[in-house]
Formats: structure tokens, sequence, C-alpha cells
């Protein structure tokens, strides 16, 4: 440890200390204005509540790429002429920035981490390298691991599909790949391991058996269960749901396509949905709806922060500004009694044209900040204002009498029929939707 924060042999952000909170009132860029990690709200600090975790990918290994242009963010720990000096220069470049950020966890993908070799042997081999040395950083710095995961969709080799792919000996590559990503997981001690299907769905069914390939990803995900338990992994296996994008349909299209997977399959006793905002709006939702959906479920596993552009059509990935989505996400989140072992991930990526060291640092306190926010605002609808009445009142015509009987299940069709004949008119019920929302704004932004 060096100034309260870890540094490997150089470092990487010189001129930056450790972000501190200095209040609302402060005008430092590199400083949180509402994110109090000691605050305690409702018996638990910030820092419990929200677990921040920092995606390594967007972060030290993004370089500003899109579609219509190249590399625009060039970064020093990429210097070195040796593929695996570098992944050592990047690993301490993102344990210096973990401890100045204070963030708790962190996540990776077994790529970002490691050099792919020339071999499969090689990559496994480079990815055990680097997870001895991750886990050296973390021993000395109290960082740990929210998930871990493996980069099922990048090498040309899973254009069709990883898992769901029509060539055996891909789908042999895939299982190889995601036990040494187990293994490094178990050796971090990990909450939790992630499977995203970037891949895993179709371009045109005139050349796809649908049933085959999904029934070949359930067979996968039960193995890689079998084996990380079998290996000591007592975390939560998640699965991310994304509707397209690089796919054109794929089979974990939204949160309800998930959980129904997931039910389907028998799996509710081990794996989870780590859902991101980016993808349940590409999807046609709001993120509170898949968030809602996983709770109602009892399957809400982990979050990935990010928001989309609503005026473009793909996953834009940027750092969460939006209090409003933060605040209704954090009371999903509070009705589920926390993340568990999930957390907040930023998944997200600073945009383009934001080139200085300083904005990764800003992007992620911007994120921070928003999400305190958001859950600060969420305690107090849910503890300080008439919402819960509200809500309560509206459904108060089921719990008691005939409305509770239909819940209970006592009722048949035809006794739904005779109560209608013995009802008058309903009565029209206002659903106040905008006194709703008005009550969210002033918990936000009043007293």
């Amino acid at each position: 440890m060096a100034n309260d924060f870890f540094t490997g042999n150089k470092e990487f952000f010189p001129g930056i200390g450790k972000i501190k909170y200095e209040g609302p009132q402060s005008d430092n860029p590199l400083a949180f204005k509402f994110y109090d990690s000691n605050k305690m709200i409702g018996g638990k600090s910030m820092r419990d509540h929200l677990r921040f975790a920092i995606a390594y990918w967007h972060s030290f290994c993004g370089d500003g790429a899109d579609p219509f242009g190249g590399t625009t963010h060039f970064y020093p720990w990429n210097k070195a002429a040796d593929p695996m000096e570098a992944a050592k220069d990047k690993l301490d470049a993102a344990f210096e920035f973990f401890t100045k950020i204070d963030a708790s966890y962190w996540c990776f993908h077994d790529k970002d981490i490691a050099p792919e070799g020339g071999s499969l042997a090689d990559f496994e081999k480079n990815v055990q390298t680097i997870t001895a040395l991750a886990k050296e950083r973390q021993n000395a710095t109290g960082m740990k691991l929210l998930w871990g995961t493996a980069n099922l969709f990048s090498h040309e080799r899973y254009m069709n599909g990883a898992f769901t792919n029509p060539n055996f000996e891909v789908v042999t590559y895939a299982a190889a790949q995601v036990k040494a990503a187990i293994d490094a997981t178990v050796e971090l001690g990990g909450d939790g391991y992630v499977f995203w299907g970037g891949r895993e769905g179709y371009m045109s069914l005139l050349n796809t058996n649908m049933k085959r390939e999904k029934d070949h990803l359930a067979r996968a995900l039960e193995m890689a269960r079998d084996y990380g338990r079998k290996a000591g992994f007592k975390g939560q296996y998640m699965i991310e749901p994304k509707p397209m994008e690089p796919t054109k349909h794929q089979y974990d299209f939204d949160t309800e396509t998930v959980v129904s997977f997931i039910k389907n399959n028998g799996f509710e006793d081990d794996f989870r949905v780590n859902i991101e905002n980016n993808h349940a709006t590409l999807a046609g939702h709001t993120f509170w709806h898949d968030l809602q959906v996983a709770v109602d479920a009892g399957l809400l596993g982990s979050i990935d922060a990010n928001q989309g552009d609503y005026q473009n059509g793909w996953d834009t990935d940027q750092f969460p500004t939006n209090v409003f989505e933060a605040t209704r996400a954090m009371m999903v989140v509070l009705d589920n009694g926390g993340l568990g072992k999930g957390g907040l991930n930023f998944d997200a990526k600073r945009r383009r044209n934001s080139t200085d060291a300083e904005d990764l640092f800003i992007a992620h306190i911007g994120g921070m900040d928003t999400f305190a926010l958001g859950l600060e605002a969420a305690y107090k609808v849910k503890n300080e204002s008439s919402i819960p009445t509200m809500l309560r009142d509206r459904y108060s015509s089921f719990d008691t009498g005939a409305g509770a009987d239909f819940e209970a299940g006592k009722f048949s069709l035809e006794d739904l029929q005779k109560a209608a004949f013995n009802t008058a008119e309903p009565e029209t019920l206002s659903g106040k939707q905008e006194l709703y929302e008005n009550i969210v704004n002033s918990m936000i932004y009043g007293k």
C-alpha cells in the first residue's frame, strides 16, 4: 500500500489521490458529492447497500472505438512489447484505480485479464498466472471479486454461437474456457459467475435448429454448475439477458425469458439473473421493469449499472446519471431486501471523446453519486412517503371478503359470475400516476 492506495512498480494515474466524500457543496470534480460510503441508511452503510464494482473490460480494455472509427483511448499499461508484461501492468493499473475510487469489488472476463497466446493451453496458463497475481493484489488491498466470466463471443470461432454452436468442437472450446474462468473465480473468492450469451441465438431460422441449440445451452450450463460446485464455488451463477446485438434474436432476450429458462430447466437453486439497464431498454422495457420481474420470481442476482442513449438503437453503455431511474431501481432492490451476493457493477464506458485519465474517475464518481442519491430517495419513498399506503389501498379489495377468497383459490369462474351479478357497476379507481411520480420527485429533490 502507498499513500492509502495501491500502486505496483509504477503509478498509472499520477496526480490523482484517493477519491473522498466532500459533500454537495464541493466543486472538486474528483470528489464524491453524494456517495458517503460510511453514511447509514436504514441501519446499513451506503457501501454495504450499493456494493459498487468496477468492470475490468470497459475501464482498462476499452479503447474508445465505435463502428465508425478506431482507437481514441491510449493506455500507458499497454506499452510493454510482451503481452504478459502488459497484462501485469494493466492489473496494477486496475488495482490502483480500484483503491483510489474506493470501490469494494471488481468483475472480469477471462480475455480482459490475460492475452490469448498461441493456443488454448497457453491461454489457460496465462489466465492462471494473472489470477495468482490478482489474488496477491486482493490480499494487499482488501478488494473482492464480485463475479467472473468467460468471453465466448469475440473470437471468430464463436461467430455461430458458443454452447449453441452447430459444431461440437466449438462447444468443447467454450467449455474449456468456462472451466478455466470458474477456476479463476473460485481462486479469487468470487461471489458470482455470469453467463452472457452474446452470440447464443440465431441470425436466421432457415439454418437453425432452435430447440436443439437451447437444449445444448441448458446441458452446458448444467455441466458448468456441477463442475463449479465440485471445485468449491459457493456463489451464485447468473445469466445476463440481452435482446439483440450482435445476434438478431438471442435466447436470453429479456429477464422474463431468462426466468422462464431457469425455471424450465430446474436451475432455481443455483441460477439468478444479472440485469443490465441498457439491455432492458433495448428489449423495450424499463430498467425497473426487468428488476421487478426478477424480484417477483425470487431470482435477482446482480446489476450492471449503466444507461443507454434513447436516441440510439444500440448498446451505448453510458455511465448512469439518471437519478429518477436509479431511485426506481433502488426501490425494487430495497423491496428485495438488498442485493445479497450481487452488486452494482459499472458495465459502462467513457465516451469516445473523453480521453483524459481523470475522465475515468469522473465517470465513476458520477455513477456512484447517482446511485447514492437514488438509494437515499428510495429509502425515503418507502419509509417517509404515502406511496406504500397508496399502493396497499389500491389493492385493498383483495385483502378481505370475496377478494381474499379469490386470491386464496376458493372461487370458481361461476363464483365470480355470481359475485358480478350481485354487484353494482364497479367503481372506477384513478391510477394517480402523476401523484406517484410527483411524490418520487419530492423525495429526490425535496426535504
